[in-house]
C-alpha cells in the first residue's frame, strides 16, 4: 500500500509559511498604501518599465505588483500584462484604474515565492519595490527567473540598506518584532552583490544603477512620520507592536520625525533605489 502522509515537520513549515504570508497580506492592506504610490513613489514605475523598454505584444509578469504603478505603464505601451500581488485590496485598486483608462490586464492574487504559471511563460518580469519584500530571497528570485523565457528581460527596483527607506526601516527595527526565522531583510534587494548572487549565472547582462526618487510631498519631519504612520503598512505594524507601551510609542515618534527632518533640504528628500536589469539565458 502507498501511503502519501505529508511528513509533520513539512506540513507545519507549510502552515506557518501560509500564516506568515497571511499577515504579510493583511500589513499591506492596513492604512492606505494606494496613497503612498499615488502622492510619494507612484514613478518609479515607470522608470522600471521605460528602462526594460517594454514593447506591445511582449508578455509581461509584475510582481508584488501592489496598486500597478508598473504593470499599468506596461500596458499602456502595449504589453500584455499580469499582475500579481498577495494582497487583494491593492489588485482591487490597480484594476479600477486599469478599467478607468481602458486598459486590459490580468490581475491575480499569487505569491512570489510560488508563483502559479509555467517555466518561461514571460518575455518580461518585473518587479518595483515589491519582490524586496519576500521574506525568502533566494526562492524568490528562483521564481522570478523561473518564468521567464530565456533572453527575456528582468528588472528589479529595491530600496537600499543606506538609502532613506533603508534607514527607515534600520530606525523602526529596535521597535519591531524579531523577524519569522530564515526571513532576509528587505532592503538587501538593494545591494549589487546581493542581487548578483541571487540570479548567479542564470543571467547575462547584469546592469545595476543606483539612483534617488526626488520627494517634495513632507514639509517637516513630523509630516512624514504622521503620513507614514496612517498609510505605510510596515509602519503600522511596528506602531501595532509597542501600541501597549506609551513610552515607547513616543521614543519611535520622535525618532521617525527625526530621521525626516534630517533627510530633508530646502524641502525635498532624496530616496535611493537600486535599479537592477538583466537578461536570462
Amino acid at each position: 500500500m502507498i501511503t502519501t502522509e505529508v511528513p509533520r515537520a513539512t506540513a507545519d513549515a507549510a502552515e506557518a509559511d501560509r500564516a506568515l504570508k497571511g499577515r504579510q497580506a493583511a500589513m499591506w492592506a492596513s492604512g492606505d498604501y494606494p496613497r503612498v504610490a499615488d502622492e510619494v513613489v507612484g514613478g518609479l514605475g515607470e522608470i522600471l518599465v521605460a528602462t526594460l523598454d517594454v514593447q506591445a505584444g511582449q508578455r509581461v509578469l509584475d510582481v508584488a505588483a501592489g496598486t500597478g504603478s508598473s504593470a499599468l505603464p506596461a500596458a499602456r505601451r502595449g504589453g500584455v500584462v499580469t499582475a500579481t500581488d498577495l494582497t487583494p485590496r491593492l489588485l482591487d485598486v490597480g484594476r479600477a484604474a486599469a478599467q478607468a483608462e481602458g486598459l486590459a490586464l490580468t490581475w491575480e492574487v499569487a505569491d512570489v515565492e510560488a508563483l502559479p504559471y509555467d517555466d518561461a511563460a514571460f518575455d518580461v518580469v518585473m518587479s518595483c519595490i515589491g519582490v524586496m519584500f519576500a521574506p525568502h530571497h533566494q526562492v524568490a528570485a528562483d521564481e522570478l527567473v523561473r518564468v521567464c523565457r530565456p533572453s527575456g528581460a528582468l528588472g528589479v527596483l529595491s530600496w537600499t540598506p543606506d538609502g532613506f527607506i533603508g534607514q527607515l526601516f534600520a530606525t523602526m527595527k529596535p521597535y519591531a518584532p524579531p523577524p519569522p526565522p530564515g526571513a532576509s531583510p528587505a532592503p538587501l534587494w538593494g545591494r549589487v552583490d546581493h542581487v548578483r548572487t541571487l540570479l548567479g549565472d542564470r543571467v547575462d547582462d547584469l546592469v545595476a544603477r543606483q539612483q534617488t526618487l526626488r520627494v517634495d510631498r513632507f514639509a517637516t519631519g513630523a509630516e512624514f512620520r504622521d503620513f507614514m504612520k496612517a498609510t505605510y503598512g510596515p509602519t503600522i505594524a511596528v506602531y501595532a507592536a509597542v501600541a501597549g507601551d506609551p513610552d515607547e510609542v513616543a521614543a519611535l515618534d520622535a525618532d521617525l520625525a527625526a530621521l525626516g527632518e534630517r533627510s530633508l533640504v530646502d524641502g525635498t528628500m532624496e530616496w535611493e533605489y537600486l535599479l537592477a536589469t538583466a537578461r536570462r539565458c
